[in-house]
């Protein structure tokens, strides 16, 4: 049977494309969508906000309650208050989830961790295969390169994304803290907002008469879209608890 998705955000550019993404999906299907109270697209068909000529979709609801009751698995690509009262009802309901959403505080962070000892849980600024592979090849080059050589992080994305830097700047600045022994805070962090620029994320590593470039360029956002679906495919069958997209490959890797 298809895995039932409800999609928070449904109108949004990501909600837009993880639902296109899923009707591609024979193993999942969206039987739920919303958006915030007074949204104009309220009661339209979601086909209709898609721009398909097709039955079968639910119309675009307000009620977040009955929304994430009708699923499997609720996906949230919003903001962070949103996002932090949509998980305490995925956690009263017993609804794993997937979230998206960057710029939480620790306080809001703490609420997701909370709720991750009763629901699975998956959390990640980034659902990009890429991007996931990325971190760890950043947290093994700052192991091996050592707190000596210089390193900077550039993150370019398009003119409306309201949080700077991005969330996948800071978790980056986060990987190569770790490695390091070092706060997050030493990492400088340099974000560009421009165009329609998607998503590109660089680290350098510079020393002396050499410099490596760690680099991951988001042509499209079905990228992110079909690593949501993925993602929501895998915390589904999960025990309560706290995931990140590094799980997801960690299970999918040939020979497992």
């Amino acid at each position: 049977m298809a895995l039932k998705l409800t999609i928070s955000g449904c109108c949004g550019r990501m909600g837009q494309a993880i639902a296109r993404c899923a009707l591609r999906e024979s193993a999942a299907s969206v039987v739920a969508a919303f958006e915030a109270p007074g949204h104009p697209a309220i009661g339209q068909s979601y086909a209709t906000v898609l721009g398909l000529q097709m039955n079968g979709l639910p119309p675009v609801s307000e009620d977040a309650k009955t929304a994430i009751s009708r699923g499997d698995v609720l996906i949230e690509f919003t903001l962070p208050e949103p996002t932090v009262q949509h998980v305490e009802l995925a956690q009263s309901l017993g609804k794993p989830m997937v979230i998206g959403t960057t710029g939480l505080t620790d306080a809001q962070r703490a609420v997701v961790q909370a709720a991750a000892r009763r629901v699975p849980i998956l959390l990640s600024p980034n659902m990009s295969i890429g991007v996931t592979v990325l971190f760890e090849l950043v947290e093994l080059a700052a192991r091996r390169l050592g707190p000596s050589v210089d390193v900077d992080i550039v993150e370019s994305h398009h003119k409306g994304k309201k949080d700077s830097p991005s969330g996948t700047a800071k978790r980056l600045a986060d990987v190569v803290a770790s490695a390091r022994h070092q706060s997050p805070g030493a990492i400088p962090m340099h974000a560009i907002r421009a165009g329609e620029i998607i998503g590109d994320h660089t680290v350098i590593f510079a020393a002396g008469a050499e410099r490596i470039e760690l680099t991951h360029r988001a042509q499209s956002r079905e990228i992110f879209a079909q690593g949501a679906v993925r993602a929501a495919q895998f915390v589904a069958t999960q025990p309560p608890g706290l995931y990140d997209m590094s799980h997801v490959l960690r299970a999918t890797e040939p020979g497992r």
